[in-house]
């Protein structure tokens, strides 16, 4: 999608005068006389997007929750072709194609995925004609900041809302989130950008929450890029965190009331091979109590690497029952194609 320089203009205009570094030819053009101005098209690129799809594996575990071809946002962070995207997007991938604005396409390979932050890192196989962006500091933006959020179809000016811990379903928990709004679509790997166009996020969620839990203000979740920078190394390395590897057991939970409710139960999985059922009430782990999903997590990690065993404490048909769930790595149940 082509986007005109007014357009542009109107967007950092609404921003509170975002200075985007890849509008320099802009700067130009304000310092010409105004009946001299030409109106020349910006694109998405300027911005250091692209377009990602991709195919997963025929038999991919993740196709009943994410579907066989995902669509979604690339930025590029580097001159050799790494983009950075959200992970979902690109797990279990036989197939990625990268697409400029002008509609040209590019064959890329997945570098890298990590579960506990959910980054996903392409590299393009031939030279991409875009211009990276530079990387901020998302430790330094603060609520009320004025931010863009770029997706590969358009610009949408934003507020952050607020900043604080994510939990999700899958067995996923961020310390601190950066929450923006109003809501956006096609915010699935876009780029959360500072007045500056530096890079302060990838896109992963829309939420129904996004300044807190007792409000209903809908808006999008993007994970801080500061957690990339000690990452990034190891992903470009060897494919993934280098950090110990995390005990995963297979579930998708819901917290009503503190209580952490089994909702579902990957296929042949651990929590599956441990008779692990949906409705089962987790209340505690190896005798302790839990109070909601994220101590659940906490504790679990807590517990040591993948591979060790879990005793957790299930409240099922009105009676606590242990059940010991041996863990794994989560990368060992994905079933894409080797890429390190």
């Amino acid at each position: 999608m082509r986007i005109s320089a007014v357009g542009v203009l109107a967007a950092g205009l609404i921003a509170a005068g975002f200075a985007m570094a890849a509008a320099a030819a802009q700067s130009e053009l304000e310092a010409a006389p105004t009946a001299a101005r030409p109106q020349p098209e910006l694109t998405i690129d300027s911005l250091s997007v692209v377009k990602v799809k991709s195919k997963a594996v025929a038999n991919a575990r993740t196709n009943r929750s994410l579907g066989p071809q995902r669509e979604g946002t690339g930025v590029v962070i580097d001159s050799d072709g790494l983009v950075l995207t959200i992970g979902y997007l690109i797990v279990e991938a036989e197939t990625v194609e990268l697409s400029t604005a002008d509609g040209r396409s590019f064959p890329a390979t997945v570098v890298g995925y990590d579960n506990a932050t959910g980054f996903g890192l392409l590299k393009s196989l031939r030279p991409l004609p875009v211009k990276p962006v530079q990387l901020g500091q998302s430790a330094s933006i603060g609520e009320r900041e004025m931010v863009l959020i770029v997706g590969y179809d358009g610009v949408a000016p934003a507020y952050v809302v607020s900043r604080r811990p994510f939990v999700g379903y899958w067995e996923y928990l961020l310390d601190e989130a950066i929450y923006t709004a109003p809501a956006t679509v096609n915010w699935s790997g876009a780029a959360l950008l500072n007045r500056e166009g530096k890079l302060l996020g990838i896109g992963s969620l829309v939420i129904n929450d996004a300044m807190g839990t007792r409000t209903q203000v809908p808006g999008n979740l993007f994970v801080p890029i500061d957690l990339l920078k000690p990452l990034l190394g190891d992903l470009i390395a060897t494919g993934k965190s280098s950090a110990r590897p995390r005990p995963w057991i297979g579930i998708n939970t819901q917290e009503v009331q503190g209580n952490v409710i089994v909702t579902r139960v990957s296929s042949e999985g651990p929590a599956e091979d441990a008779s692990v059922r949906s409705g089962d009430v987790i209340v505690g782990i190896g005798g302790q109590t839990i109070s909601g999903q994220a101590d659940f997590y906490t504790k679990l990690w807590k517990s040591g690497e993948a591979g060790v065993e879990i005793p957790l404490d299930v409240l099922r048909s009105g009676r606590v029952e242990k059940i010991t769930v041996k863990s794994i790595d989560r990368d060992r149940y994905y079933r894409g194609k080797p890429t390190y």
